[in-house]
């Protein structure tokens, strides 16, 4: 339910169900109504939290409790607990999302990676769960996603590839889904607009780490292990998780990372980010005196003001994006969580040359003579060494597939090293299954969370897969090793050992048809492809 002006104790939210009796002190939530005695509390799942009652619902022999509240704020405001309610919240459907951007084009990686929209609100702090037992005692690894869309998109639902239940019931693990405030109402910084305004470019990071919170004071009535919780994210995500290192009020609340396709060990400081804010309230006709107009104004029109501001700043030659920023508030210039298993990872082409938007989407008909033209015609001069440097690194493809090669682990290694050098124990790995629709889909961006999730029996997504006995195979080494390092602290198994990574050392993880753990020395690769 869309809450977009609400104010916290002035509105009472609307009972979905039939000859329902409202609480008269309904305090504001995102997701689900609530009611005094509703009869799906005899029926369905129920669990106390810090605050009320939840009652969730049944999916096989899945417990499902979707859209729930981990924190509340207004416009511009710190999240604050939830306040304590009478009665029972629906937590069967999936909560509001944050305001995001107009989308007004068809992604180009649609058929094999749709999106899902969903309402949107400046009251988006709300999490999915995923368990296989409600058991206080059951003690389950916890783990969290955080979704990517480069601090500027996404949702915990953006895909349903995110949904949880099968990477639960295959490891009897919590799997816990995460929504927070993004772009302009997450990282716009007022902090020189005063002290009120302290932290307010990090207020999506605030977010995840509420939820955190949330999850160490309440999961435990989910079968899940406050003491023992994994965060992951993608992309955008990943540079989430990186984020929730450097930040205080995370310290404590997790004990294993992942780092999928995005995060580094670098971090900007807020400088460009308060000029960001000043010029966006100037664009808005706002001054000082009258700052506090801004938490009213509408979505549409603070975000147009916002992105103004960036591409006059960056006329000046000041790039700023959406996006945390070492404030010293939320946010520190140093890791403060370290002595954790990290897992760093990248996939073959990433989003800039996979081949569902890039080449003439008939690669594996190329003859010798056509993939020679076609790397030339990329490459330049430079094909024929790096063609050489290509077979050593990955002797089990044919010449063409250097033409959709991103040679993303390079940029691997120094946050490897950082985070090595700061305490972690760094697992990396790179993804290379080729989807095998449409004449073949090299490894895109974003692929391997379908895999980690193990959803590849979802039916959106197991449109680009079918029934390829590889891609099973391949999601079943993938997930379990993310299970392995939520259960024992490293994602080395039995069946797949996987050696961490060595200052010096190059060895990595490649998922794949055949996975394995290999010495990937990208350096020679990269000297060629970044000679003048």
């Amino acid at each position: 339910m869309e809450v977009r002006s609400m104010k916290k104790h002035l509105k009472k939210m609307l009972c979905v169900a039939t000859a329902c009796m409202l609480i008269p002190t309904t305090p504001v939530f995102a997701s689900g109504a609530i009611v005094e005695n509703p009869a799906a509390a005899k029926t369905q799942p129920v669990v106390e939290v810090e605050g009320g009652k939840l009652i969730g619902f049944t999916r096989n022999d899945t417990y499902c409790f979707w859209g729930v509240d981990y924190a509340y704020a207004d416009r511009f405001e710190q999240p604050q607990k939830v306040e304590p309610w009478e009665g029972y919240q629906f937590a069967q459907s999936y909560g509001t999302i944050s305001l995001i951007p107009d989308q007004t084009a068809v992604g180009a990686d649609e058929f094999v990676w749709p999106h899902r929209y969903w309402t949107q609100s400046d009251h988006c702090q709300n999490l999915n769960i995923w368990t296989q037992d409600l058991n206080a005692d059951a003690k389950k690894p916890v783990i969290v996603f955080f979704h990517g869309g480069g601090h500027t998109n996404g949702s915990s639902i953006e895909s349903t590839a995110y949904d949880g239940q099968a990477l639960s019931e295959y490891g009897d693990v919590v799997v816990v889904t995460v929504n927070h405030r993004l772009n302009a109402i997450g990282y716009l910084d007022l902090s020189s607009f005063g002290e009120e305004y302290a932290g307010s470019g990090n207020l999506g990071a605030a977010d995840l780490a509420a939820s955190l919170q949330w999850i160490h004071d309440n999961i435990a009535q989910f079968g899940g292990d406050p003491e023992n919780v994994m965060i992951f994210g993608q992309s955008g995500g990943g540079s989430k998780v990186a984020t929730m290192m450097r930040q205080p009020a995370a310290e404590g609340l997790f004990h294993a990372a992942g780092m999928i396709s995005g995060g580094s060990a670098n971090i900007s400081d807020n400088t460009n980010a308060k000029l960001l804010g000043e010029k966006t309230v100037e664009l808005l006709g706002l001054t000082a005196e009258t700052i506090d107009e801004i938490k009213t104004i509408d979505y549409r029109t603070l975000l147009a003001a916002g992105n103004q501001a960036r591409e006059e700043l960056k006329e000046e030659g000041i790039n700023v994006n959406w996006g945390p920023t070492a404030d010293g508030v939320v946010v520190m210039d140093e890791f403060v969580t370290t002595g954790i298993p990290v897992i760093v990872s990248g996939v073959f082409s990433e989003n800039t040359v996979a081949s569902y938007k890039y080449g003439d989407f008939r690669h594996h008909e190329w003859d010798e003579a056509e993939t020679a033209e076609k790397l030339e015609e990329r490459f330049g001069d430079k094909a024929e060494a790096l063609l050489a440097e290509f077979n050593k690194l990955y002797p089990e493809m044919e010449d063409r597939e250097l033409y959709f090669y991103n040679n993303t682990m390079s940029s691997k290694w120094d946050t490897a090293t950082a985070l090595t050098e700061a305490g972690d124990t760094v697992y990396l790995y790179e993804f290379d299954y080729e989807a095998p629709v449409n004449g073949g889909i090299t490894a895109f961006h974003c692929e391997d969370l379908a895999f980690i999730f193990r959803n590849m029996d979802e039916p959106m997504v197991n449109i680009a897969y079918g029934s390829d006995p590889a891609a099973y195979t391949v999601q079943d080494a993938i997930a379990s090793a993310f299970i392995a390092l939520a259960k024992t602290g490293t994602p080395s198994t039995e069946e797949l050992p996987w050696d961490a990574y060595e200052i010096g050392s190059h060895n990595l993880m490649k998922f794949n048809t055949e996975s394995k753990c290999v010495d990937h020395d990208t350096t020679a690769y990269t000297e060629i492809l970044n000679a003048e």
